[in-house]
């Protein structure tokens, strides 16, 4: 028997659980699908909100020929041999009057944020000339992963964990309309652990329920669902979905200066497959929002960690990794940075545009001079101490604190 998440997968929009901002009634998406003309994108989002699903859905509403490569495990040859595929389609079948699953067929490529770059090379051509339509799956953001090329052919459409309304939709959905977990009688007296292990991802979901109607259990409640993960550990974690809870521990060990627990995280990481610059990229985050002014240094070896990583890779690159997780976790820790900048954008936000004081603003023409542009700008390298009292925030704000030193 099919596992539960796949025999509930949906085939129209209209049973599509979540990202309304993308296929509800209006939505950009839903528009192009209905009007029958697609262009090639990406979606970007966590495990489990949909990102597959969407990409058949719109393959079988417009009739089209679907292949589907994982980044994982196809290379240039078989993303080549889906292109001359296409080719000979389109050419077998051109003519105004050439059947519709005969046109610009869909190449949907999962995690394509594991392409390499003579991969996603090998893309250009196709996309450019509409040979194919590309659709990417990325659990990981574009702008690193994807080369420039290739996206700016791309749209790039954000999905979102699906939130509590969502997932108690699909909950429903499970028990009523799947014949096998309607046949158990399964009754839910409390679903907030069930949705709380979630966390976002309707497969997750699915496979509690599954774990938990496989158990014999009869009822779905809070210690039913706890007892049967505690003891299933994996069971909610298929092809390694706690990615960001193992990530999540990982940050939180490093800013809590405990090296012990930072170093057994990343273990954890490099022993699951993660991809090793997502590591290296969130240590050159966490360097500059959690260890900051307290020691700058740390930002210099957590990008020198980054490049070292794209440059040797595994298994070496385990080293500089654990190297800087363990310098990092040591490091004395300073986020005042990171609250500066969020406070001034919420201000920015607040108070809009406020016009920069005259005699701040540059006069390299003669009119701007006329109209005061720099009059009355005090040079601090004129002064003593290479400093002078000027005001240099907008009159609205003046005597507004953003940034606060410990």
């Amino acid at each position: 028997m099919l596992p539960l998440a796949e025999r509930l997968r949906p085939k129209t929009l209209d049973d599509y659980i979540g990202q309304k901002h993308l296929v509800g009634q209006g939505a950009i998406l839903r528009q192009m699908i209905e009007s029958g003309n697609i262009a090639s994108f990406i979606l970007w989002g966590p495990p489990g909100v949909g990102k597959t699903t969407l990409a058949r859905i719109i393959a079988h509403q417009l009739q089209r020929p679907f292949y589907t490569l994982s980044a994982v495990t196809s290379g240039v040859k078989e993303v080549r041999d889906v292109i001359d595929k296409a080719k000979r389609n389109a050419s077998l079948n051109s003519g105004l009057f050439a059947p519709a699953d005969s046109r610009s067929p869909i190449l949907f490529i999962d995690e394509i944020h594991r392409f390499s770059k003579s991969q996603q090379d090998s893309l250009l051509g196709a996309v450019e000339e509409g040979t194919i339509t590309l659709v990417g799956a990325t659990t990981e953001n574009p702008s690193f992963e994807v080369i420039t090329p290739l996206l700016s052919r791309c749209q790039v459409y954000v999905l979102k964990s699906l939130d509590k309304d969502d997932l108690t939709e699909l909950l429903n959905r499970a028990l009523t309309r799947d014949e096998y977990i309607k046949s158990l009688g399964l009754q839910v007296k409390d679903t907030e652990a069930l949705l709380r292990y979630s966390g976002g991802d309707a497969r997750k979901l699915l496979n509690i329920i599954e774990l938990v109607s496989n158990s014999g259990a009869k009822v779905i409640d809070n210690e039913t669902v706890t007892k049967q993960l505690q003891q299933n550990p994996v069971a909610y974690d298929k092809d390694g979905e706690m990615h960001y809870d193992i990530i999540s521990a990982f940050i939180k060990s490093v800013r809590g200066s405990d090296p012990q627990a930072a170093i057994y995280w990343l273990a954890r990481m490099i022993e699951g497959g993660e991809d090793p610059k997502f590591i290296a990229r969130r240590l050159v985050i966490l360097a500059s929002e959690d260890i900051g002014l307290a020691n700058p240094n740390a930002m210099l070896l957590a990008n020198t960690c980054f490049d070292v990583v794209n440059k040797i890779g595994w298994p070496e690159g385990r080293i500089p990794l654990a190297e800087t997780t363990i310098y990092l976790a040591t490091c004395k820790k300073d986020n005042s940075a990171y609250l500066a900048i969020d406070a001034a954008l919420a201000k920015v936000r607040e108070s809009g545009n406020l016009p920069v004081p005259l005699y701040l603003r540059n006069a390299p023409t003669s009119l701007m001079k006329e109209l005061g542009y720099a009059d009355g700008y005090k040079y601090p390298h004129d002064f003593p101490g290479h400093w002078v009292e000027q005001q240099y925030l907008p009159d609205e704000l003046v005597g507004t604190t953003f940034w606060k030193k410990d």
